[in-house]
């Protein structure tokens, strides 16, 4: 493998994350204007005003935390995401991780989200973020078992756990149409586990910020980065395991995976603006008696029409 084939999918994933927080904000505040909730300057130019200012502020301090954990949350959550993009192929040849095992290494990327959070919360030695993190520990598991299940439904067909496999085993008609429940339910994890909308439960305004109270200047701009980047990467995901990925007529294949994740985006941006937020209690009745049950309905309908 010479330089270029290494340096090449990393400076793609890099841009990703940059390219895909931002695009994240702008939606977010083009669709907040169009709901009649007030945008306080330019639409283009208010989200990289807003990181400018956090660089310049000073990173707040709380009394005796765990720093190294406290400080490196963060970037580890933003790596997280960097990994999850790192899986998204965007034709059958250009993908920066193409590993035979993609789909089993996106479900490790949930997991350790979980410890992730939980971290932020813990190592700030406050109260407010130490519940934010427990919150969502109460809801992590239950993430991580509905995209399990979503996500090995839509490896069944294509006899593989590789993303590119599963893209190209939906060149006769897409997983949302094989399997209808799965992509719903693979938003809904992707809501949650960025803790974004209406499952913002572990850094909540009742929480005066949650697992985020205590955290400003450049942490701060990590965290929000990383949640949005989050985000972009479970749409990526979610246009490769459902929506047929680079395939599609006319375009080239990238420019489909790029239509194709903002539409996601839009939905997923769209739901968290529309949807009030769930109390703690209602949303761990919701996934473990809900959502999981249906998850797991999901799989058994993917393995049938395999069989079939």
């Amino acid at each position: 493998m010479n330089l270029e084939e290494l340096v090449l999918p990393v400076l793609m994933v890099f841009f990703m994350l940059a390219a895909g927080a931002y695009t994240v904000a702008v939606l977010d505040r083009v669709i907040a204007g169009a709901l009649g909730t007030p945008q306080a300057g330019s639409v283009w130019i208010a989200p990289l005003a807003r990181g400018a200012w956090l660089m310049t502020q000073h990173a707040n301090a709380t009394e005796a935390p765990d720093w190294r954990a406290w400080r490196l949350a963060p970037a580890l959550y933003l790596s997280l995401a960097a990994i999850g993009l790192a899986v998204v192929p965007w034709s059958g040849s250009l993908v920066a991780t193409d590993l035979a095992t993609s789909v089993v290494l996106w479900g490790s990327v949930e997991a350790l989200a979980t410890v992730v959070i939980f971290l932020h919360g813990w190592s700030a030695n406050t109260l407010f973020a130490l519940i934010g993190g427990y919150r969502y520990v109460a809801l992590g598991l239950s993430y991580i078992l509905i995209s399990m299940f979503v996500l090995i439904g839509v490896a069944l067909p294509a006899e593989s756990l590789q993303f590119t496999q599963v893209v190209a085993s939906q060149g006769e008609l897409w997983n949302l149409i094989r399997q209808p429940l799965g992509l719903p339910l693979f938003l809904i994890v992707g809501l949650g586990m960025t803790f974004w909308g209406p499952l913002n439960l572990a850094d909540s305004a009742d929480l005066a910020g949650g697992t985020a109270a205590e955290i400003s200047g450049p942490p701060r701009l990590v965290w929000d980065v990383a949640r949005a980047a989050m985000l972009v990467a479970f749409s990526g995901v979610a246009t490769s395991a459902f929506l047929g990925g680079w395939l599609g007529p006319w375009l080239p294949g990238p420019l489909w995976v790029v239509i194709k994740m903002l539409a996601v985006l839009l939905v997923l941006l769209l739901l968290g603006r529309l949807l009030p937020r769930l109390a703690p209690e209602r949303c761990v009745t919701l996934m473990w008696v809900v959502l999981l049950p249906l998850s797991f309905i999901d799989l058994v309908w993917a393995g049938v029409g395999a069989l079939l």
